[in-house]
């Protein structure tokens, strides 16, 4: 019997096109550089475009005008008044959250939210000298006007000694109002 022998294919013929042709080079395989780096640049161009225009704002500025703080008797503690500036920067009114002051002694650091404007009353009878280092108080309904500031003093407590207090390394005011990043202001 006589044995057949595979035919060797026509140069010609495409189907018959060795694998080891087909992908041993990347210039059969890969496209022209040239379009692919317009490609990227574009997309980079276009996302940093999109990263600048969107990008956050603050939601408002703001300053802490003066903070003051008495000592409680036996307890250890203080309780202060922060006056604050807060500015509208935003194109819509914003709607107060919460205020949160930190302060940073040698002893550590101590946080309070702000206390309600009804409580003020209470404290000034106990403690005359808050009531004359203190403007009207800022409610946790206040609403800042589009293009607006307002002004106003917040009470909180700290378990520290006055003189701790007033030679405090930092006072920071986290203000959160609904819908934007909480504004710091650190005085």
């Amino acid at each position: 019997m006589a044995t057949r022998s595979n035919p060797i294919p026509d140069p010609e013929d495409a189907g018959h096109v060795p694998i080891t042709e087909e992908f041993d080079s990347p210039k059969h395989t890969m496209p022209d550089k040239g379009p692919v780096i317009i490609a990227l640049l574009i997309v980079a161009i276009a996302v940093a475009a999109i990263a600048f225009f969107f990008r956050s704002t603050p939601a408002a500025s703001g300053s802490i005008d003066e903070a003051f703080a008495v000592e409680v008797p036996s307890q250890g503690t203080v309780l202060a008044t922060v006056q604050l500036t807060l500015k509208n920067a935003t194109k819509k009114p914003l709607s107060l959250r919460n205020i949160n002051i930190t302060v940073r002694t040698d002893k550590g650091e101590f946080s309070d939210d702000f206390a309600s404007v009804s409580d003020f009353e209470r404290y000034f009878r106990a403690f005359p000298a808050l009531k004359d280092h203190s403007i009207e108080g800022m409610s946790h309904d206040l609403v800042i006007p589009v293009g607006s500031q307002v002004s106003g003093s917040v009470l909180v407590s700290f378990p520290v000694t006055k003189e701790q207090f007033d030679g405090r390394r930092a006072l920071i005011a986290t203000v959160n109002v609904y819908g934007n990043r909480p504004v710091v202001i650190q005085k």
